[in-house]
């Protein structure tokens, strides 16, 4: 009866470290975090309190993880179709979807955008990049030809107007 008493109390001690241990990695995994799965199946994570932005090969930025400034407009403001000017006189349409895919009528390209410290910048798929921000309480297109980057000179700006607002 002893030895059978000793088995139960040393599988529960058993049980609750492994269910403590579970509990703890929950914990560290949770909110805060990002956690980079390798190819090789191990895992490893990093508190989003130490990451200043992400980047893939070749310098481009993915996502920049600082805080979006005081008074910037949310994601939302920057859905739907937008009227800009080409830095020419003239205008075209950039479609900024929800998915993060985008669509400029100037030339016919397909690009992807992201929200990033209150603005959206888009990188097109002929690598021209533009940038829509907003600036003195007015919206405004900045565009960069390819190689540059959205913290370089642009090489025009003009006015932004959203004519088909999405939500905010």
């Amino acid at each position: 009866m002893r030895k059978v008493v000793v088995c139960l109390l040393a599988s529960l001690l058993v049980m609750g470290s492994a269910f403590h241990g579970s509990a703890q990695n929950r914990a560290r995994n949770g909110s805060g975090q990002i956690v980079i799965v390798f190819k090789d199946g191990h895992r490893q994570s990093f508190s989003m309190s130490e990451i200043a932005r992400i980047e893939f090969p070749g310098g481009e930025v993915a996502a920049e993880a600082g805080p979006t400034p005081p008074g910037a407009p949310p994601r939302g403001h920057f859905l739907g179709k937008w009227e800009v000017g080409d830095g020419n006189g003239g205008t075209f349409t950039i479609t900024l979807n929800e998915d993060g895919s985008a669509w400029r009528s100037l030339h016919r390209i397909h690009g992807r955008w992201s929200y990033v410290n209150g603005e959206a910048r888009v990188t097109w798929d002929d690598g021209a990049k533009d940038c829509i921000r907003r600036v003195d309480g007015q919206d405004k297109k900045f565009a960069y030809r390819a190689g540059k980057l959205f913290t370089d000179q642009p090489d025009n700006a003009a006015e932004a107007r959203n004519t088909s607002r999405g939500p905010v």
